[in-house]
């Protein structure tokens, strides 16, 4: 089978043959037939110490079952997060990791939708939303912040307000139900917000607890690091608040399941919609990376083998 490599940071990425893997006991063997992008992958590539396996969103149809398997079997249709090996023809899945896909859906959509959706609907969880509160989301356009908009929609937010890098998102944004658009280099983020999830981080973290009002938080579930002043937080009684998807799929998968339904019947309802900004093939994963680190995409950025 083909496989995606790289042998020092910052890469270039490669294909390679490799045997195909056999499923070890709780795993599944998926041929994979989408594999979604994501900017903590692209940054492992060029931070990285060493080389790491690019894993990551996986979807397409059971193979094999190994032992103490019970929940799938071969011809089975799922999707999940795969910890090893993700770009490739075939990648292994723990069960407990793995969620069917509905027969309505395409293995896209899976992608598009499932753990950046987990990672959306946790952050706004997280946020402890109120219906008729105000909300901003950063990197609005991207694959979690694009169904985040949705979603603070669809949870009561009264006023949406979508952050992005560059003027030309807009009006994608405005398509997905925000009421505003503001480019990260406003000198003005408008009216302040109850709540803010945030996706970017860095020097990104002091505009937008600028934008919150007294009293209100902010959700940072990016890899990109940043501070905050403790002062700017005290004089407006504002909070920050953390959010990791990968503990509550290891923690509370009770929670983590309920999440995915919720997912799942928001897009068979029509209610919640993943886009995808395109699809490009195994051998040019370098194309879907740069598509990810230039921050021009629109939506999801899938892989399809």
């Amino acid at each position: 089978m083909r496989r995606v490599r790289y042998e020092h940071t910052g890469g270039p990425l490669f294909l390679e043959d490799v045997p195909v893997p056999t499923a070890g006991p709780g795993e599944l063997l998926v041929r994979a037939e989408a594999i979604g992008v994501t900017l903590p992958v692209v940054r492992k590539v060029t931070e990285a110490a060493e080389p790491i396996p690019l894993g990551g969103e996986i979807a397409g149809e059971v193979v094999a079952a190994g032992e103490g398997v019970t929940r799938f079997r071969a011809g089975d249709r799922v999707t999940g997060l795969c910890f090893g090996h993700g770009y490739a023809d075939y990648a292994l899945l723990h069960e407990a990791m793995a969620t069917p896909v509905p027969g309505s859906a395409s293995a896209v959509d899976a992608v598009a939708l499932v753990r950046s959706g987990l990672v959306a609907l946790g952050t706004l969880e997280a946020a402890r939303p109120v219906r008729g509160e105000s909300a901003l989301v950063t990197a609005a356009a991207g694959g979690v912040g694009h169904l985040a908009v949705q979603l603070a929609r669809l949870r009561g937010a009264s006023r949406v307000v979508g952050a992005v890098s560059a003027p030309g998102k807009a009006e994608f944004v405005r398509a997905l139900g925000a009421d505003e658009v503001i480019t990260y280099d406003s000198g003005d983020w408008g009216t302040p917000v109850d709540y803010v999830l945030d996706a970017v981080g860095g020097d990104l973290l002091t505009p937008a607890v600028a934008a919150l009002t007294p009293g209100g938080r902010l959700i940072a579930y990016s890899s990109g690091g940043g501070t905050v002043q403790a002062y700017d937080l005290l004089v407006g009684a504002k909070s920050v608040i953390g959010f990791q998807m990968a503990r509550i799929a290891r923690g509370e998968p009770e929670l983590y399941e309920r999440w995915r339904q919720e997912l799942w019947r928001l897009f068979t309802d029509g209610a919640l919609k993943p886009a995808v900004h395109g699809e490009f093939a195994l051998e040019d994963a370098a194309k879907a990376h740069d598509a990810i680190e230039s921050r021009g995409n629109l939506g999801k950025v899938v892989l399809s083998p």
